[in-house]
């Protein structure tokens, strides 16, 4: 069942369209994030959702119900959408208790006083801030602060949640130990969430669905695994992933082994299937699919050249020269090739994927025999 569906959303500012004719439909229960580069709509998708902007043209429904359409002239005030919003500054009163932050929205729907107390109470004990309930915000930390933002969204029981770029302030360990909290409040909960961000391992961590934006446009909604496994176009394969995808092009050659893509000075063998042969694409795989070895691998061998080798904690991210080609490979965290080495990569034929050099998309590989 559908909870939230935009249709033929747009939105500008000035002559920059924000939002170019957006449809999409969010099921209930689902963890939908926005993702992509700063600029792309997806904080103004989200605004538009939460009424906070007003778009000029289209319509958005909850539960089937109209709450914009500009062609009926339909607008429902952000305070009767009954959604919950986690902003990026986390927007706390700083007059007031983290007890009182979290109640003000309950006083507003005037319930009471007892029903607020055990309400709240209950409410922070789920954040793990029931210590905290008599301190201002000046006196927490950021992750603390946040804990509360979320309080304050969840007290009140809205029907979806809306989070925007809520953890891009905290660092590297608050933010991985809020991404917890978060998934333990969907998972618990159950409850729809629409959550903004720019950062590919929330969204993939996160989310059941990742819908990638780019210029007010969706370039591919799918699960978190299709859309690193198998991205539909070279923008959403090129920001997905890190260290990005290795992208090769060349023309589609058979041989009498098999199909090859051929560059200027690389050849690599593919499942593809004889009618393809003749045409130009690229080849794109990710730097953890190629294996890196000192001696020849039995088959499909590309002799290369270590470029650089950068530690990473549990592995090590090498660029390798290939001729006029540099591709990146992750390796095992004990690497022991210098600089200039020579040695001998291996692309298999089941992990590549090919897009079309002229369309930038994704082709369908379902004809390939296994």
């Amino acid at each position: 069942m559908n909870i939230l569906e935009l249709e033929h959303v747009t939105k500008k500012f000035g002559s920059v369209v924000a939002v170019d004719d957006l449809s999409l439909a969010v099921t209930q229960g689902e963890f939908l994030t926005l993702l992509g580069p700063s600029g792309c709509g997806k904080t103004t998708t989200l605004r538009l959702i939460a009424g906070l902007e007003m778009a000029e043209g289209g319509e958005i429904r909850f539960g089937g119900q109209k709450v914009f359409s500009y062609r009926e002239g339909v607008f429902v005030p952000p305070r009767r959408r009954n959604l919950g919003l986690v902003f990026q500054n986390y927007a706390l009163w700083p007059h007031m208790t983290v007890f009182e932050n979290v109640a003000f929205g309950l006083k507003i729907k005037r319930m009471t006083k007892t029903k607020i107390q055990e309400t709240v109470r209950r409410t922070l004990d789920y954040m793990h801030l029931i210590d905290l309930e008599q301190r201002y915000p000046h006196e927490l930390s950021g992750g603390q602060q946040q804990r509360v933002a979320v309080a304050r969204m969840i007290v009140t029981e809205p029907k979806i949640f809306l989070m925007d770029e809520p953890l891009s302030n905290l660092d590297a360990k608050l933010r991985l130990d809020m991404r917890t909290e978060i998934k333990r409040l969907h998972n618990d909960l159950e409850a729809t969430t629409i959550y903004v961000t720019h950062d590919q391992v929330e969204a993939l961590t996160l989310a059941t669905r990742v819908v990638v934006m780019n210029d007010g446009i969706v370039e591919q909604s799918a699960p978190p695994s299709e859309v690193y496994g198998r991205p539909a176009n070279l923008f959403v394969a090129d920001f997905v992933g890190s260290p990005p995808m290795n992208l090769i092009e060349g023309k589609l050659v058979a041989h009498e082994n098999g199909i090859y893509l051929e560059g200027e000075t690389i050849s690599i063998l593919t499942r593809l299937p004889l009618h393809m042969v003749g045409r130009t694409v690229l080849g794109a795989i990710r730097p953890e699919d190629a294996a890196l070895s000192s001696t020849p691998f039995p088959e499909a061998t590309l002799a290369g050249t270590i470029y650089s080798a950068l530690p990473a904690g549990p592995e090590t991210i090498v660029q390798v020269e290939v001729g006029d080609q540099r591709l990146t490979v992750l390796h095992e965290k004990t690497f022991d090739m210098k600089i200039g080495a020579q040695v001998h990569l291996f692309i298999s034929p089941e992990k590549l994927l090919f897009y079309d050099k002229e369309t930038g998309r994704l082709i369908s590989t379902t004809t390939i025999p296994s």
